[in-house]
């Protein structure tokens, strides 16, 4: 049995977006790449917000290691999106990010997502434990 969808009160962080003309698909909802995309802005937005990485000279960024998406209900053009944030754990190199986006008003989820970044060394690529700053700045959303 699929589990229902969460709230906004399940989220530690919200954030208002809106749906763009770019973003439907031909049957007139948000094109499943579009979610993935809002996935991806909110979390970055707020790492790079929160001071937590330096996209043009840090030394150390995530990379994507797997995703998933649980849709519940459309979400069209035009219309407000929140989406909220949270992290579901912390690993030595790695972070499991969850994220709602709510259309509207609603108090519930439309769609559910989640991705995994490990965090690796700028220049070689590899994993890296996450430094203390980061690792602190990601423990205020478990």
């Amino acid at each position: 049995m699929k589990a229902p969808p969460g709230t906004r009160a399940d989220y530690r962080v919200l954030s208002p977006h809106d749906t763009r003309w770019k973003d439907m698909d031909p049957y007139g909802h948000l094109n499943n790449v579009a979610y993935y995309e809002l996935f991806d802005t909110v979390v970055n937005a707020w790492l790079v917000n929160e001071g937590l990485i330096d996209i043009h000279d840090g030394d150390q960024i995530g990379v994507m290691a797997e995703s998933g998406c649980r849709f519940f209900s459309e979400v069209r053009f035009p219309a407000p999106v929140t989406a909220g944030i949270r992290i579901a754990h912390i690993g030595t190199s790695s972070v499991r990010w969850e994220v709602g986006l709510f259309a509207g008003d609603s108090a519930s989820a439309a769609a559910e997502g989640f991705f995994v970044h490990v965090y690796v060394d700028a220049d070689t690529r590899r994993p890296k434990p996450l430094n203390d700053t980061l690792r602190e700045g990601l423990a205020r959303l478990l």
